[in-house]
């Protein structure tokens, strides 16, 4: 694949954000939106952004106790598949 080939748009690149952020994207296409963020300060801001909001949501969610019945069921359930 040549170097045109591989430059992504920034509507691509917005598409594939949350997954990006997320590690969810083929190897491919994860350099893919790293080549655009690396040259897309637009894009570079938007995905910054999303990256510390989840790392944010991710703290909070981790000092919230579950409640012991929740966790059992979900034992339960998992066991049960």
């Amino acid at each position: 694949m040549n170097q045109q080939e591989r430059i992504i748009t920034c509507e691509e690149t917005f598409r594939r954000l949350e997954d990006y952020v997320d590690r969810e994207l083929s190897a491919e296409e994860m350099e893919r939106v790293s080549q655009h963020l690396a040259v897309c300060e637009g894009c570079a801001h938007e995905f910054h952004f999303q990256e510390r909001t989840l790392q944010a949501l991710r703290n909070r969610l981790q000092r919230i106790a579950m409640p012991a019945t929740l966790l059992s069921r979900i034992s339960q359930a998992l066991a049960q598949e």
